[in-house]
């Protein structure tokens, strides 16, 4: 479960720090509808971490992140995995586009490009 948090951290990260989403306030949010996570070597504490993401879908109210943990210094993932985020309304928890600023900001991250 706590990779799972890994990823929920570094791709909220990339949202506020780069496409700077507000995730208090924004009349959109990201709902999680779709994870995976496949573990390679065990992860423990106080190990540093570094966590990678890319975008390889991008679509027109969703994103998926493509994710790899690593150990500090280490080349090879110690687990890998995606989730997807469909952003809905905060209100009324229908789905709309994904605003253009995030998406433009986003797509610096695709591997699509």
């Amino acid at each position: 479960m706590t990779y799972y948090s890994y990823f929920d951290t570094a791709a909220n990260s990339l949202l506020i720090e780069k496409a700077d989403f507000d995730i208090r306030y924004s009349p959109v949010i990201g709902l999680v509808v779709d994870s995976a996570c496949s573990f390679f070597q065990e992860l423990s504490y106080p190990e540093i971490i570094d966590v990678g993401v890319t975008i390889s879908k991008l679509g027109n109210s969703s994103v998926q992140y493509d994710l790899a943990i690593f150990k500090q210094g280490h080349e090879v993932a110690s687990a890998q995995g995606h989730f997807v985020h469909v952003f809905v309304d905060r209100q009324t928890r229908k789905s709309t586009p994904i605003p253009i600023k995030m998406r433009d900001a986003l797509y610096q991250y695709s591997v699509n490009k």
